[in-house]
């Protein structure tokens, strides 16, 4: 889809811009705005691609924007679906107000389009019993089961069994539902559609024709009649045990000592015999199914295993007495026979065709050919079909009405950030507030992806908490990013729970998982030398205080495994003495002395400069220093803070982002707020387990260090005088 450009426009039409975020962002104002927004340089939008999913807007409505289905919405789509509703709209400047219920005399009837959708709007209103209503809402139109539920036809190709008025045909549409399976229709009732339809016909002619082909030669595939397929199963259950019968015979009369092995041994009916035998005919079934004897015969009637009894006797009156006269035996090449009689009706078996309507037999078939029930199904579907441009409608009125409620917000979240930057409103892309710390954070969005943001948040400038996310009452999980603008970060560690609420107010417990480290004001910049000397400081303290313990932990324990059981024990070896060494450790303060006096020498060189300078300039001397060390911090905080941008985070989630989405610092500071005491609150100052503090001795040192100092000022500009 191509991007308009209508020349025409941009001679005619006045754009109003503001500076916002660093970026010079379009205001759109006006129904006018919106007429004119496809002659408006896409250059100029804030965005140019974002997300159908993950937003805090109706995803539906972003569906039908994305006309595509390609999960994205770009800047064609957006342009296509603002100029299609100010098509079916009197006045455009409706659409800015963006209320949930769209009145039907704002429809414009003029043009076919609009013409159309008020008629499916008054049925809809009409289907739900809301015929008086003079609006329509979302939640109305997309309740499609009871907009449907009381219409025999609705469009969509689909019939139910409230389709036919006639009862034969209701029977006809469920045996087919049964055979061949069922589609819901647009109010959710399971129905057929065409293509189920001309399945289920083509597979009750196959059916048809398969059958019929015992009629070509009745005899060979059916020998035992309608039993025939009773005749077969009763075959193949005894085939196994009875060809077992018969190789257990021959192996008895080539070698006649076998036979008592071959045959049922007494261990096992003695495992048996305590019990109850009903019980056992699964074990009986085992034994073989009568006496084996040399070249013995396989009887019907007497001297048969009890667990095969009424199968073999299935056997006898469906198969051995029509082939063999009422025989009470069978030889071998007898029993062999029969195999051979039921091969044509295996091949006519595994030739089958239309299976699916097998359920139903070949009776309820051949009815639902000659009565025709598929043609006049066929018939209701092409009645049915024949509303669909009536029931596109109702289903356009629910874009309809759903553009009218949030098309407006999506453009002030496109075009422009403006529900981003203006206080009190959100973009669509904030998920919610992360508590944590004792402030809140608004700027957090869901991590769709964290390879992406992985590879590009350190662009942002911005530090960043990444959170994992659980709902207790749901047990859904998620990712979030959350920015934080405000504050300080001497508490904030990878593992710190915390709280965070979506924008439907539900609670997810949170937890940090990674911090992207970056300055969040020019406060914390400030202090951030002296914090970090401060960590290095503790660190080496603890380093060396650890390997001082260590070193005395591992000492005293060599000294105790060697400590010897007796003082004339021969196996401890005498260690002399060393001597003292008087000069080693003179040596060694000497050493320390010189580094102190070394140190001492330096400070006293900054002393003296400092009290040489004129009393004016001292607060500079201490602002100097002071601005020595943080400076360099400071500086770098604020170029940083300046740079912040939440687009490159935008990105990450499938955004294409088309302009600096910056941060300054009064805006960050609004989008992280830090806790403060409710206006009027009272305090107590007295705290129980503060520390009782002796202040008698800090005080007597600081009035004696001012008391120096006045004396030292006074002297030196000579208004006393000391004598020596």
């Amino acid at each position: 889809m191509a991007v308009p450009n209508n020349s025409a426009y941009e001679k005619c039409h006045i754009w109003n811009f503001s500076t916002i975020g660093g970026v010079k962002r379009v205001h759109l104002e006006s129904g006018d705005d919106l007429v004119n927004l496809p002659s408006l340089d896409p250059k100029l939008w804030t965005a140019l691609s974002c997300p159908v999913h993950g937003l805090e807007i109706d995803q539906r409505t972003l569906e039908l924007i994305d006309s595509d289905n390609d999960g994205q919405i770009r800047v064609p789509e957006v342009i296509a679906a603002v100029t299609w509703i100010l098509s079916v709209l009197k006045n455009p400047d409706d659409l800015l107000k963006q209320e949930g219920a769209l009145p039907l005399s704002a429809i414009n009837v003029e043009c076919e389009t609009g013409k159309t959708l008020l008629g499916s709007a008054t049925i809809i209103l009409k289907n739900l019993g809301l015929e008086d209503n003079t609006v329509i809402t979302a939640e109305e139109t997309s309740d499609t089961a009871r907009i449907f539920a009381a219409s025999r036809f609705n469009g969509d190709g689909v019939i139910t069994a409230d389709t036919p008025q006639d009862p034969d045909l209701v029977i006809a549409l469920n045996d087919i539902m049964k055979c061949v399976g069922s589609v819901p229709d647009r109010s959710g009732k399971d129905g057929i559609d065409e293509t189920l339809l001309k399945n289920f016909g083509d597979q009750c002619v196959a059916y048809q024709s398969w059958y019929d082909r015992i009629e070509l030669d009745r005899a060979s595939i059916l020998p035992f009649g309608e039993e025939t397929e009773t005749a077969l199963q009763l075959y193949l259950a005894l085939k196994a045990k009875v060809d077992d019968f018969f190789i257990r015979c021959q192996l008895a009369a080539f070698d006649p000592a076998s036979a008592a092995m071959l045959n049922l041994q007494a261990s096992r009916v003695e495992s048996i015999t305590a019990k109850d035998l009903s019980a056992c005919l699964d074990e009986i079934a085992t034994y073989p199914i009568a006496k084996i004897e040399a070249n013995n015969v396989l009887p019907l009637v007497n001297g048969i295993n009890p667990a095969w009894e009424k199968t073999l006797a299935g056997f006898k009156k469906t198969i051995a007495d029509v082939l063999f006269a009422k025989r009470e035996t069978l030889t071998e090449n007898e029993w062999n026979s029969i195999g051979t009689t039921f091969a044509a009706y295996q091949r006519w078996k595994d030739g089958k065709e239309g299976g699916q309507t097998d359920s139903l037999g070949i009776a309820r078939v051949r009815e639902m050919l000659f009565q025709d029930y598929a043609g006049r199904l066929q018939a209701l579907i092409a009645q049915d079909k024949a509303l669909e441009s009536e029931a596109n409608g109702i289903i356009l009125v629910d874009k309809l009405v759903r553009y009218y409620r949030d098309l407006f917000t999506v453009l002030k979240n496109f075009v422009t950030f403006f529900d981003f930057y203006h206080a009190g409103t959100k973009g669509i892309f904030q998920a919610g507030t992360l508590y944590i710390d004792q402030r809140s954070c608004d700027l957090c969005i869901k991590v769709t992806d964290m390879t992406k943001h992985n590879a590009m948040v350190s662009y942002s400038g911005m530090y960043l908490l990444y959170c994992e996310c659980i709902s207790r009452a749901t047990n859904e999980t998620m990712k979030i990013v959350a920015a934080l603008t405000n504050g300080d970060i001497d508490n904030l560690v990878v593992g710190r729970n915390a709280l965070f609420y979506d924008r439907k107010g539900r609670d997810w417990d949170a937890t940090v998982i990674k911090i992207v480290d970056n300055p969040i004001s020019i406060r914390q910049a400030f202090f951030s030398p002296y914090r970090k000397v401060s960590r290095f400081i503790e660190a080496q303290v603890n380093k060396v205080a650890a390997a001082e313990d260590e070193k005395v932990s591992s000492g005293a324990k060599k000294g105790i495994e060697n400590l010897p059981l007796h003082d004339d024990d021969p196996k401890v070896k005498k260690v002399p003495s060393v001597p003292f060494d008087v000069g080693k450790f003179v040596g060694i303060f000497a050493a320390i002395g010189l580094a102190l006096g070394a140190i001492g020498s330096v400070l006293a060189s900054f002393v003296a400069g400092f009290l040489g300078l004129v009393w004016w300039k001292m607060p500079f001397a201490f602002a100097g220093v002071f601005l020595l060390i943080s400076g360099p911090s400071m500086i770098m905080a604020f170029l940083k803070l300046r740079k912040r941008n939440l687009a490159p985070i935008l990105d990450a989630n499938g955004w294409a982002i088309n302009a600096r989405v910056t941060l300054n610092i009064p805006f960050g500071n609004s989008l992280t707020l830090l806790a403060e005491l409710p206006k009027g609150a009272k305090i107590n100052l007295n705290d129980p387990f503060t520390q009782k503090k002796k202040p008698l001795l800090p005080v007597l040192l600081i009035l004696g260090v001012v008391a120096g100092i006045v004396l030292f000022l006074l002297w030196k500009y000579q208004f006393i005088h000391l004598h020596y």
